[in-house]
């Protein structure tokens, strides 16, 4: 699909991750991009989905709800409704209005607590996810059960992707909702900073997660937008895994933290394992990670070094 002609909405366009696509798609010559703000485009409430959706060509959503392990503990509610309304109503209107293409985000929290490893596609219907995001994980994952039954009775064109989790300069760095990487670097800056000798982790530090940085991110999304148009899902991530452990150890080092680390076990580690088999993306759309992972954080914890304590 030639982008460069198309009108394109990128709901949560001005987001971490979305932010990068729309750049990306401004490198690949699409000139005509819409970014609906929340403040004027509540898309809980279906007349903001209809206005949005209007005369549009293309949706690409990464509008969501979305947080760490403590979030996802004290608000699985919100996370259920918020994203499960979103997403179902603007693919109704998208489809309602002869929207071409509709590409939507996912979630690794969809895969089920236990996954052989690495994730594969079709695993992901074989148990139920992890617990503590469950919810949010769910309501990602029916934006999958929807696209595939409009394309089979309505022959509408979407697509569900799956990445794993983000990360890279400008993530949300506030302890009440950051994911890891940015929950962990804030640590190790401020208690250089404030010249304290000690931090504390969620965990024991046995589970392993895998990272996609987030410009990868975009790029992907893009080159799938343009290349691939099946319902099946298409996971994106960087087939590199890490154990919570090792992850403390390299933040630590490369923030210069020299501090004790205390391991919290009486909170959760979430899910076990997460790696995903990154091979679908590769043979589909030509996607595969760029950026490696030390060089990843260092640019993350220059970034927060920089602006993020503002």
């Amino acid at each position: 699909m030639d982008l460069t002609n198309k009108r394109i909405v990128v709901t949560g366009g001005a987001g971490f991750l979305g932010k990068r696509v729309v750049q990306k798609l401004k490198e690949k010559g699409v000139t005509d991009i819409f970014v609906p703000r929340s403040r004027e485009f509540d898309l809980r409430n279906i007349e903001a989905c209809t206005k949005v959706v209007n005369g549009a060509d293309i949706i690409i959503h990464l509008a969501a709800k979305v947080g760490g392990i403590g979030l996802n503990r004290k608000k699985p509610g919100e996370l259920f409704y918020d994203n499960l309304i979103m997403g179902i109503q603007l693919m109704e209107q998208a489809r309602l209005a002869g929207v071409q293409k509709f590409v939507a985000i996912g979630t690794i929290c969809a895969y089920p607590k236990f996954t052989p490893v690495p994730f594969k596609e079709e695993n992901l219907w074989q148990g139920y996810p992890e617990e503590t995001n469950a919810p949010y994980g769910l309501s990602k994952k029916m934006l999958l059960v929807q696209s595939k039954a409009y394309r089979k009775q309505y022959g509408f064109n979407s697509i569900f992707l799956l990445p794993v989790n983000l990360y890279g300069p400008g993530d949300n760095f506030d302890p009440e909702s950051s994911h890891v990487i940015p929950a962990l670097i804030k640590k190790c800056v401020d208690a250089i900073e404030n010249d304290e000798d000690c931090i504390t982790v969620w965990g024991d530090g046995s589970a392993s997660r895998e990272f996609l940085y987030v410009e990868d991110a975009a790029e992907a999304i893009v080159l799938a937008t343009e290349k691939y148009n099946k319902s099946e899902p298409v996971n994106l991530g960087s087939g590199f895994e890490i154990t919570i452990k090792n992850l403390v150890k390299l933040i630590a080092e490369l923030t210069g933290f020299n501090g004790q680390i205390k391991w919290d076990t009486t909170k959760p580690n979430g899910q076990p394992r997460r790696l995903l088999d990154v091979s679908k993306a590769k043979e589909e759309f030509g996607f595969k990670a760029r950026v490696d992972f030390k060089e990843g954080l260092k640019r993350t914890i220059e970034w927060y070094r920089q602006h993020g304590r503002k």
